[in-house]
């Protein structure tokens, strides 16, 4: 009898600790999905195509976490064999067995088979209303700025001349391209465009480029207005307004909330700017459909 009181203490007390471990995760993905929701998502311009987003891509590997804990809670040894398939599965899809990928699932398989789980209806509230307050907090303030983006559906040359700067930034097309080039291929394409920059030259024109950094900066706009953003002594931005994804430099309903400046760290990498005014240095070989570039050129070319 004191032998299997001491078993199921060692079972409960490992079973607690796989919950609060399952909390952790469950909590960070919620807090990780919806910040990125808001930051690289939402960018169609319905609502049901955003909301859709969000649940398949951002959302998902929180609800799948919480179904999963709350089965295992139920019943511990089925929830330990879910986690182990699911990884099994993700493995192949990832990498073909993949054992990096495995390795977590089979770990949290594993100390569930030989967990137990008490205070049962605590741990349901728990692992629903925690992640779901993470939502709700932090999905407060990204939900009024997207609702309240500037977009005046006017993706033609737009003239910035404020802040310092005198430039005119291109029109959509392929001098401000709705898909993700490396810095090489976006500086090339800047030299082949036509005076309007809706083409692409059979020869080197040099009339556009890439912005450069502080000129990136320095233009960024929110609600219409310039941010008066500059690059400090350490050559990182500062802003009196915060900037945003809206027009008229950035077209809020495209993946791209990136955008390649031609200022170079040192040959292989060089600075890029996010819509939201914060710069950081990306390898030139990089190519993600969320970073691109706009060209610019100067006002009196």
């Amino acid at each position: 009898m004191v032998i299997y009181y001491h078993k199921m203490k060692r079972r409960r007390t490992l079973g607690n600790i796989t919950f609060i471990l399952l909390l952790i995760l469950t909590s960070v993905w919620a807090f990780w999905g919806i910040i990125e929701n808001f930051h690289e998502g939402w960018y169609y311009p319905t609502l049901w195509k955003n909301i859709g987003l969000m649940f398949l891509q951002y959302l998902s590997p929180c609800i799948i976490l919480m179904s999963f804990t709350l089965i295992s809670i139920k019943n511990h040894k089925v929830g330990a064999l879910i986690f182990l398939l699911f990884g099994i599965i993700i493995s192949f899809l990832v990498n073909r067995f993949n054992y990096f990928v495995i390795l977590p699932f089979f770990i949290v398989a594993v100390l569930l088979w030989f967990s137990e789980f008490n205070n049962q209806k605590l741990k349901y509230r728990l692992i629903i209303f925690i992640p779901m307050g993470i939502l709700l907090i932090f999905s407060v303030e990204p939900i009024y700025r997207v609702s309240h983006r500037l977009n005046d559906y006017d993706f033609s040359a737009r003239i910035i001349k404020s802040n310092g700067v005198d430039l005119i930034w291109a029109p959509r097309g392929p001098a401000w391209p709705d898909d993700g080039l490396s810095w090489y291929e976006a500086d090339s394409i800047c030299k082949y465009l036509s005076e309007d920059g809706l083409t692409i030259a059979a020869t080197p024109q040099n009339i556009w480029r890439l912005p450069t950094l502080e000129e990136a900066v320095r233009s960024m706009h929110r609600h219409g207005k310039n941010c008066m953003g500059k690059l400090n002594k350490q050559a990182q931005p500062v802003y009196k307004i915060e900037p945003d994804k809206e027009t008229p430099l950035w077209n809020p309903n495209t993946k791209v909330i990136y955008w390649w400046t031609s200022t170079e760290l040192d040959s292989n990498h060089a600075y890029i700017i996010v819509y939201n005014g914060n710069v950081w240095v990306r390898d030139k070989k990089n190519s993600p459909n969320y970073l691109g570039f706009r060209a610019v050129k100067e006002l009196d070319k």
